[in-house]
């Protein structure tokens, strides 16, 4: 489907979350997030989530592992309210936020999905499009911090080089960079990275990883990860299965409990309870 074709069907869709017909103002930017008692259900499906309960502190760095389809990306979804709850209440600095208008809900957070999506543009107003008021020495800092700029600098128009429909120039990693340097340069309170670094080879995610981890010093920070090694330095770790919360703690706290967690790290780690990759220099 091409860009023009997208547009005209999201045109044509009728909105399911509305804004609130007397608004508050959003928060200020120091921002704790938590859901109460929240009940969600798919179209057609059972509960989800049923009065779910998990708090974030202003500042705290949040990792969401569990098996697939426990509902970590549905949390981060939830959030952003792209989708309406069915019961509870969603909270950012005490404000529930369907009182708040989407666009400045929005404002509070930069996200980085999986598969970001890229727009038939250059690789600089891809990135520009997190903050269109940024300069372009703004936007050269984002992309050197993302490492957008080791691939850019090798083609002939840099930054300036179209990516196609869709990013089609692109490889899923590069892609993916270009999303982490959005998020960079817009410079939110609250940052949610769902399977952020998953196409990067291991090289260039050290290096993100770098990057990223001083992005979240100050920020709220949620971050839905496949591989443990990418989130076991985080403050806390959030263990989610079908839809409930299993387990939390930090990394050495979930592995001295034998759990869930214990058992994924011993799956991914070849069946050791070697923990030396969460010592790993991505994750300082």
């Amino acid at each position: 489907m091409t860009e023009a074709a997208q547009f005209t069907t999201l045109l044509l869709t009728p909105a399911t979350v509305l804004d609130p017909q007397s608004p508050e103002p959003a928060p200020t930017r120091a921002a704790d997030v938590r859901f109460e008692k929240v009940t969600f259900a798919h179209a057609g499906s059972g509960p989800l989530f049923e009065g779910l309960d998990l708090d974030v502190p202003h500042g705290a760095k949040i990792g969401l592992v569990g098996r697939s389809g426990g509902g970590k990306t549905t949390l981060t979804r939830l959030l952003l309210r792209m989708t309406d709850i069915d019961a509870g209440r969603i909270l950012i600095g005490g404000q529930d936020i369907s009182r708040l208008r989407q666009r400045d809900l929005r404002g509070l957070m930069a996200y980085v999905p999986q598969d970001p999506a890229m727009f038939h543009r250059t690789l600089r107003e891809n990135i520009a499009f997190a903050r269109p008021d940024a300069s372009d020495a703004e936007v050269r800092r984002a992309a050197e911090a993302a490492h957008v700029t080791e691939f850019a600098d090798a083609l002939p128009d840099g930054l300036d080089t179209m990516v196609g429909e869709r990013g089609v120039k692109l490889s899923g990693g590069q892609r993916q960079r270009v999303a982490l340097a959005r998020a960079i340069l817009r410079d939110a309170p609250i940052l949610l990275l769902d399977e952020a670094t998953s196409a990067l080879d291991s090289e260039s995610e050290i290096l993100v990883q770098e990057a990223l981890w001083g992005l979240m010093e100050g920020r709220t920070a949620l971050v839905v990860a496949h591989r443990l090694s990418t989130v076991a330095h985080m403050d806390r770790l959030v263990v989610i299965d079908h839809g409930r919360i299993v387990e939390q703690g930090t990394h050495q706290e979930l592995l001295a409990c034998d759990g869930a967690y214990a058992k994924l790290w011993q799956h991914q780690s070849g069946g050791f309870f070697d923990d030396s990759a969460a010592h790993s220099p991505d994750l300082r």
